[in-house]
């Protein structure tokens, strides 16, 4: 029992860095990019939450994520594709939806149902000649944690509050349709596992991939959050 908890608590203080050590995310200083603090920390102090720890992901793919244990300790990474791509509305709905998921408490099941799945896939690979008998077994049961622990509502709640951090939902809403274009331009390659962790799915959804898919069309994203837009209606 007691070597249980400990590794139960030693998981809790460490998953995130797990997480940010799968998609090879290296902390980002503030003097590298000090414009992008400014609007985390601003971000952080509408949404009432601690400032997270900035990252960088080396990939030419648009994505963010947000991990860590909740508002007091969370980090927020983003790719370098995203820098360069977005401009700077769009980027602070990028930002405002990660800080949602902070602010939401979404941070700490994400990294733990994420760190698991990949664990659970990862052990296949011990199993030689067995490798794919067993991800054939495996995968399904780690998808389905997947899915139980995660609701695709928790991604229209934290649109929902980026809008409102942002004062408007069209940036964020651009992001996700730019995000959309890019996914069909720009190869991406990482566990199937770590979808839950990104703005968007930016996997194809085919084999594996397919299994944990848990965020809605963006299609749908996008329309709900150009319906949140009041004063084109009163225009």
């Amino acid at each position: 029992m007691f070597c249980a908890l400990l590794l139960v608590g030693g998981a809790y203080w460490t998953f995130d860095r797990a997480v940010l050590g799968m998609v090879r995310a290296r902390e980002l200083p503030v003097a590298e990019a000090p414009l992008l603090h400014s609007t985390v920390e601003r971000l952080a102090a509408r949404a009432g939450v601690l400032k997270p720890k900035l990252y960088l992901i080396p990939d030419g793919m648009p994505l963010s994520l947000a991990t860590g244990r909740g508002p007091a300790f969370s980090s927020l990474a983003v790719s370098s594709g995203c820098i360069a791509a977005c401009p700077p509305a769009e980027l602070e709905g990028v930002l405002a939806h990660e800080l949602a998921h902070v602010k939401n408490r979404d941070v700490a099941i994400q990294t733990s149902v994420v760190v698991l799945a990949a664990s659970v896939i990862e052990l296949t690979r011990v199993g030689g000649l067995l490798q794919r008998p067993l991800l054939f077994v495996l995968g399904p049961v780690a998808a389905a944690c997947t899915h139980v622990l995660l609701s695709p509502k928790r991604e229209f709640e934290a649109d929902r509050l980026a809008a409102r951090l942002c004062e408007s939902p069209h940036g964020l809403a651009d992001a996700l349709a730019r995000f959309d274009q890019a996914s069909e331009l720009v190869a991406f390659e990482a566990s199937p596992a770590t979808e839950p962790l990104w703005p968007f799915n930016p996997f194809m959804e085919e084999g594996l991939a397919a299994l944990f898919v848990t965020h809605p069309k963006i299609e749908e994203r996008v329309g709900r959050l150009r319906a949140l837009d009041t004063s084109q209606e009163a225009a």
